[in-house]
């Protein structure tokens, strides 16, 4: 018997607030919404598919480009926070002041990385499979098993998102900030 193997999708809806402490939000998943091209195949996710995997309390790292040694937080940390709602797999993660983390969260407040993605494994039942005589198969993610959420500047569902937000929403960018004490110590 083989293991399953592991499929990554991505999205595109990611925001980014600075402020004293930085946190990403977004989904990585939007319901309903076509993937691009996966190789012959378009993709949709559906309401309730991540619903078992989260309830299950599954241990999920959000990376940087699926790259594990850029781990930005962990569900079973506390520093990584997802749901499902009606319009997807939301995240919101306590960035770490990390170099990884810094350089993504300029990148994000630039508008270069807007992106979000997920990891996971198609449990017995978890997909349904639509062959077309024209134009590439449709796939539905009914049940998957989720293993991780990553911020990306190519993701494969065009919908996904990610920001940065603070906890006072009102403070000046970082940028301003930063060049305000630079003009104080000069």
């Amino acid at each position: 018997m083989t293991a399953p193997t592991t499929e990554r999708r991505a999205a595109l809806e990611l925001r980014a607030v600075p402020g004293a402490k930085p946190t990403l939000v977004g989904y990585a998943a939007v319901f309903d919404a076509v993937s691009r091209d996966l190789g012959g195949f378009v993709e949709y996710v559906r309401p309730g598919a991540f619903k078992r995997s989260l309830a299950a309390g599954a241990d999920v790292v959000a990376l940087v480009a699926h790259d594990s040694r850029m781990i930005l937080g962990r569900s079973g940390a506390g520093t990584l926070s997802l749901s499902e709602d009606a319009r997807g797999l939301r995240f919101e993660i306590d960035v770490p002041p990390t170099t990884a983390a810094r350089d993504l969260l300029v990148s994000v407040e630039r508008g270069d990385v807007a992106g979000a993605s997920f990891a996971f494994t198609v449990p017995k039942g978890g997909d349904r499979w639509t062959f077309h005589r024209s134009g590439p198969a449709t796939r539905d993610l009914l049940d998957v098993d989720l293993r991780d959420i990553t911020i990306t500047a190519m993701p494969a569902y065009p919908d996904t998102s990610v920001a940065l937000r603070s906890m006072s929403e009102a403070k000046p960018p970082l940028t301003i900030v930063l060049a305000a004490r630079y003009r104080e110590c000069a």
